[in-house]
């Protein structure tokens, strides 16, 4: 079934993931990834949650990276809305994380469950690699997962962060 990226941004938005608290938002991208076949797995360092999720065991592996944690939403009355409301207004997306960066990781996800209807069989392999820790001091995220992934020689062929 194919995922609305509109209605995933949404859910992700209304998650107040203010570094480093998770709120969720990683949960619901592993359940996401699961209904559509990807082998999910935890990778927490300390308190921030990160996920690398995997689809297909060959090379080459294409990663998309991406991070669900946001910056404080500084004053409330600098804002028109909710920041984690995950307002549609004037036709935009409005929330703290739209555009850096949960919109990109929903669209992302909804596109990957396009290409899997059409192409349910695909030579090499698919991951993402979510952190809760991009916007803070950045250092039990990426990173770590990466060094994690270097142990147990897994390679990412590719990257793209969204």
């Amino acid at each position: 079934m194919p995922i609305n990226e509109l209605k995933l941004a949404k859910e992700l938005i209304r998650k107040p993931s203010v570094t480093p608290k998770d709120a969720g938002a990683i949960n619901i991208l592993a359940k996401k990834l699961r209904s559509l076949g990807f082998k999910c797995q935890m990778m927490n360092f300390k308190n921030i949650k990160n996920l690398y999720a995997k689809l297909g065991k060959s090379s080459p592996n294409f990663c998309f990276a991406g991070h669900t944690d946001v910056v404080p939403v500084g004053d409330l009355k600098s804002w028109s809305v909710n920041p984690f409301s995950g307002m549609v207004k004037n036709n935009r997306l409005i929330g703290r994380g739209a555009s850096d960066m949960k919109g990109s990781i929903a669209c992302f996800i909804a596109a990957l469950s396009q290409f899997k209807k059409v192409k349910p069989k695909f030579k090499g392999s698919i991951s993402l690699l979510i952190t809760g820790d991009e916007e803070a001091i950045a250092i039990n995220g990426t990173k770590k997962v990466v060094e994690k992934l270097k142990k147990r020689k897994e390679k990412i062929n590719f990257c793209l962060v969204g």
